[in-house]
């Protein structure tokens, strides 16, 4: 039976193998890694540890078609619309450009709800939290090493993560790539991006006429979701949390995630000791395990959106 290890389950990664177990007719041993507790990479949705129901897309907001690629894929679109998995884009995109045949297309159930649905079809054997640091060639078969140490071997292995982690891999892989391949893939340059998901409590309505808006007058915020009304489904429950000074209750954000300034942890702990536990510290912990330390973004210009959010 061949094995197979897809690296990376983003998009790239979980429609590889699915088509894979459509195309392989005999015997397949399939499996999926990533170095992430969830699917999605770029297509990532968020849970309120509050209620996993309450979900914000922190990745891909809506996914436009045009011409070109609904002629040659226009079953996959066909596919994911039938199934409910794509439904088209009602609410108004403030500041959206929009192309001569362009149709848009949000996931009612998120945006990773793709990405689950190809690993599913797929029938891969999915792992998370597995980060490959080495392959090897030994005796036709590669080789995989994993940060724990632990290896397993394939016949054939496909790579679907970020450019910057293949350069880092180790092993045989770095004379297996020819110099032309390394600057090729050596100038490959990625644009950062900075998600924030808030939650609110159930019946909050946020009085806006348009269910996402480009910003282009504030060096920080490039784009604001409301993503209940750019789904088109109904508000769903968070919590409630007092103000810091014990002020009535108001509704409030509850949960974040996404990468901000490390130092900058202490402000946020007011946010929620609800969703947290019943101290404050046990938050900023559980904040900080999650966070990414960054010396190229301002940090202040991020707890800006922070405070400006729930306004907006």
């Amino acid at each position: 039976m061949a094995r197979v290890l897809i690296v990376g389950a983003g998009l790239t990664g979980s429609l590889c193998a699915a088509l894979l177990r459509k195309e392989v007719t005999g015997p397949l041993h399939l499996a999926v890694w990533d170095k992430a507790g969830d699917p999605g990479g770029r297509m990532t949705t968020a849970s309120s540890p509050h209620n996993p129901q309450c979900t914000a897309d922190l990745g891909a907001q809506y996914i436009t078609c045009t011409p070109h690629y609904a002629k040659q894929h226009q079953n996959f679109y066909d596919e994911l619309l039938a199934l409910g998995i794509l439904a088209p884009l009602a609410a108004p995109i403030e500041g959206m450009r929009v192309n001569e045949g362009d149709c848009n297309f949000v996931a009612p159930q998120g945006i990773s709800s793709i990405i689950k649905h190809y690993l599913k079809k797929s029938g891969a054997e999915v792992y998370f939290r597995q980060c490959v640091t080495r392959i090897n060639l030994c005796n036709n078969k590669w080789e995989v090493t994993k940060e724990t140490g632990s290896q397993e071997s394939f016949d054939l292995v496909v790579l679907t993560m970020p450019v910057p982690q293949i350069l880092q891999l180790q092993g045989d892989i770095v004379d297996i790539i020819s110099e032309c391949q390394r600057q090729q893939l050596e100038s490959v340059s990625y644009s950062s991006r900075y998600a924030l998901g808030l939650f609110y409590e159930a019946g909050t309505k946020i009085d806006v006429p348009w269910g996402g808006k480009y910003i282009t007058s504030n060096p920080c915020i490039r784009f604001i979701s409301v993503d209940n009304k750019k789904r088109n489904i109904g508000y769903k429950c968070c919590c409630q949390v007092p103000w810091p000074d014990d002020s009535p209750l108001q509704p409030l954000p509850c949960v974040w995630r996404g990468w901000i300034y490390s130092v900058q942890l202490r402000w946020l702990y007011n946010f929620c000791s609800v969703c947290s536990g019943s101290s404050k510290e046990s938050y900023l912990v559980s904040i900080f395990l999650l966070s990414v330390f960054t010396s190229n973004f301002h940090s202040h210009k991020f707890l800006l959106w922070i405070i400006l959010f729930p306004i907006l």
